[in-house]
């Protein structure tokens, strides 16, 4: 019998299976994942990773891999204006020291991050089946059993499924969700620039929503452009002489001449809080448990999260002899993770609100509220902790950067 059955191979459900077999070796672990073999090498996008995640992923003896192709993130720069004007006042910067002498944040290639976990979980010899996914599944009260796409039967003690913000098992598993559609898309995309970013990120606040440029290696920069949904699916089928001509309105020139270099994609933006995480012999971690809008960058961040304090539930209770899919232990997951993902749902939430706009109002009391942020030292430091997902006690000790 499996141990711990994992739906979904990105890097949610690919930690959580390295965190549980480097500190319970004796644990049988299988991931499954619907994707072909190699479809995570095609992904173009990047992500933010925070220091807390850092940590986690030196811990696991995955970061010294993903190093080399991660662009720290020295300085963040907060602008608020219209997306015509000619200048665009900063009101708000952070250094980038999150502690210890360290970035706060790194931008991260995505195949970087699956390939290094891909390699991690061969190393520990945890199977990784591609191009099969969990079909059905019943909890019985040893064992839940599942049926995976094309009739194959397996047992195991636990089911989590980290199959993303649609997810089919939560919808299986009878799992309400609180959900809340924006109306805009995030268009993704990276550029190369003539000049060097100097390790810079900057996050524009527009009426139609953050235009947050990211930087990468090699004079390039990860975007993450919010429109409404309408202008977003408008402009990615734009050609590219139109594109980059709209892109450059809200990019500026400070950095040269630019070119998209990479695939160019519009994701629906929305909020989604699953009512609970968890469910007899189950559990959700990652997008399958929230989905929030990208204005804090921390929706990876809370992903790593969900592993980091599963991780450490499912060993703790395993080294007490207990059983690790009965709902007495999932519980601890559960009131660990649900009121930091609501408390952060509702904070982008209201972030969107007030600064996707152009209302004057609104306007006035943001940037004062900027301003006043960019003047205080301790409220500036501990917006930098939450940036690098350092909230103090309480924390999984893989974020802090300790074994479980």
């Amino acid at each position: 019998m499996i141990d711990v059955l994992i739906a979904g191979g990105g890097y949610v459900g690919l930690s959580l299976a390295v965190s549980l077999k480097k500190a319970a070796p004796h644990l049988h672990v299988t991931v499954v994942d619907g994707a072909p073999e190699d479809a995570w090498r095609k992904d173009e996008r990047a992500s933010a990773v925070a220091l807390a995640a850092e940590r986690m992923l030196d811990v696991l003896g995955v970061w010294s891999a993903i190093a080399p192709e991660a662009q720290p993130i020295l300085r963040m720069v907060i602008t608020d204006s219209k997306t015509a004007d000619p200048v665009r006042p900063v009101f708000l910067t952070f250094e980038g020291d999150g502690g210890e002498g360290r970035p706060f944040a790194h931008m991260v290639p995505n195949t970087a991050l699956v390939g290094a976990l891909r390699d991690a979980c061969k190393d520990f010899g945890i199977p990784v089946r591609q191009s099969t996914m969990v079909e059905s599944f019943t909890s019985g009260e040893h064992a839940v059993h599942v049926t995976l796409a094309g009739g194959e039967e397996l047992q195991a003690r636990l089911l989590v499924a980290c199959d993303g913000i649609r997810s089919k098992l939560r919808e299986a598993a009878g799992i309400k969700v609180v959900e809340f559609d924006y109306g805009q898309s995030g268009i993704v995309t990276t550029v190369e620039h003539e000049r060097p970013h100097g390790g810079t990120a900057e996050e524009h606040f527009l009426p139609a929503g953050p235009f947050a440029t990211l930087p990468l290696k090699n004079n390039r920069s990860s975007l993450v452009w919010t429109e409404s949904t309408y202008d977003a699916e408008r402009l990615v089928k734009e050609d590219d002489f139109i594109f980059e001509e709209e892109l450059e309105r809200r990019f500026g020139h400070k950095l040269g001449h630019l070119k998209v270099v990479g695939g160019r994609r519009a994701f629906p933006l929305g909020l989604t809080l699953a009512r609970e995480f968890i469910a007899p012999r189950f559990a959700l971690a990652g997008d399958a448990a929230h989905g929030i809008h990208p204005i804090s960058g921390q929706g990876l961040n809370l992903g790593f999260k969900d592993a980091a304090a599963l991780a450490e539930t499912i060993v703790e209770a395993d080294r007490l002899g207990l059983d690790i899919g009965s709902l007495a232990v999932l519980e601890r997951y559960q009131s660990w993770r649900r009121f930091d993902t609501v408390r952060m749902g509702i904070t982008t939430d209201v972030l969107n609100r007030l600064f996707s706009n152009d209302i004057m109002p609104l306007r006035v009391v943001r940037d004062i509220g900027l301003g006043l942020v960019d003047r205080l030292p301790s409220l500036k430091n501990f917006f930098i902790r939450q940036a690098a997902g350092i909230a103090g006690r309480g924390d999984p000790r893989l974020l802090a950067g300790e074994p479980i």
